[in-house]
């Protein structure tokens, strides 16, 4: 039987948060399924608590390079994923994006996504471009269904700059230019548990989108394995479950980080008790960090000339002693132009 804690191991080992991941940018997000990427700036810092040495400049080169790409895929929702998951998953998650579009029932999906393979082929475009063109050939839509039709229904890619986070403010998404190699529901159960395991046929709903997956699950040659409440997890056979005693250091998860929202039941991570303060009412995620390997409060960045601000809001007790070394090396990477880098307790959550 797998304790709370066992659970809570086994997964920080795979989601590379016991200890840093030895390897390239690409390596640890093809490990981790992609990372949810609603923002330019918190993959980047989830990669960091994630992978050993890691710099600015490797994911940078590595979405210019379209070995990584940001694109609309689990839950419908933004994500960095290799290039070759893209290939492969886009496909596999279409049901789950065409069931999103069809808020909009009045649009003729195939003649929008036509029209909109044909302007895009001249280039990328930001949605602000590209509604109006789609508005005068089909003058009687509401625009952002439009958009929304496209978005959900059309593989597209935003288009990294030389910004800072690599993407702008309002940024263009173009053609992948990237074959199609769809694979099947067994492998993208397989990623999971690679990322996420132990785990049930709910918990990979919840992360992907799609439903159905029990009945797969109960024929693929997977472990199973009993939780402390009575539950039939699977796994992969082999795959690491270190135990509830191995030590956790302290990481920092950033807003919308895949770890919180990979399960159905995220007490693996987070207490139900502190659930309300990190997912909000507007569907925002915040930035946590974790204590011996659960969530022990959130965390923002306040910048201020040339004086960068941990601001750490504890659930509980706070022990900034405990935070200050890696809160100190996470501020440095986050903010490297800032002089005065300091943690303090924030007033509120």
């Amino acid at each position: 039987m797998l304790t709370l804690r066992d659970l809570n191991r086994a997964t920080l080992a795979r989601q590379h948060l016991l200890s840093r991941h030895e390897g390239d940018v690409a390596d640890v997000v093809h490990r981790l399924g992609g990372l949810q990427a609603q923002e330019p700036r918190p993959p980047y810092l989830g990669i960091w608590s994630r992978l050993a040495g890691f710099e600015r400049d490797d994911l940078h080169a590595a979405l210019h390079a379209r070995t990584l790409v940001r694109a609309t895929m689990w839950r419908a929702t933004l994500h960095l994923v290799t290039a070759a998951d893209f290939a492969a998953f886009r496909p596999v998650v279409r049901p789950v994006l065409a069931a999103a579009a069809r808020r909009f029932p009045e649009v003729d999906f195939d003649a929008v996504v036509a029209a909109a393979d044909r302007l895009l082929a001249a280039g990328p475009m930001t949605f602000n471009e590209l509604r109006p063109r789609l508005l005068a050939e089909f003058p009687d839509a509401y625009d952002r269904a439009l958009g929304y039709a496209v978005r959900m229904l059309t593989p597209l890619v935003m288009e990294p700059t030389e910004d800072r986070w690599s993407f702008p403010r309002e940024p263009s998404f173009g053609l992948p230019g990237i074959e199609p190699t769809p694979a099947g529901p067994e492998a993208l159960i397989e990623r999971y548990l690679a990322a996420f395991g132990p785990a049930t046929p709910a918990d990979v709903q919840t992360w992907s989108g799609l439903g159905g997956l029990r009945k797969v699950m109960e024929g693929m040659d997977l472990e199973r394995v009993a939780d402390f409440a009575g539950r039939q997890l699977f796994d992969l056979p082999g795959a690491p479950r270190p135990g509830g005693d191995v030590p956790a250091p302290v990481r920092f998860l950033p807003d919308f980080d895949t770890l919180i929202l990979g399960h159905a039941d995220r007490t693996r991570v987070l207490a139900e008790e502190y659930k309300g303060r990190v997912a909000t009412k507007n569907l925002r995620v915040r930035a946590v960090y974790l204590v011996d390997g659960f969530a022990a409060g959130t965390w923002q960045i306040k910048r201020s000339g040339k004086k960068a601000r941990l601001l750490v809001s504890p659930f509980a007790g706070a022990d900034l002693g405990v935070l200050e070394e890696e809160g100190t090396r996470l501020l440095a990477f986050a903010e490297p132009d800032a002089v005065t880098l300091s943690l303090e307790v924030a007033d509120t959550v």
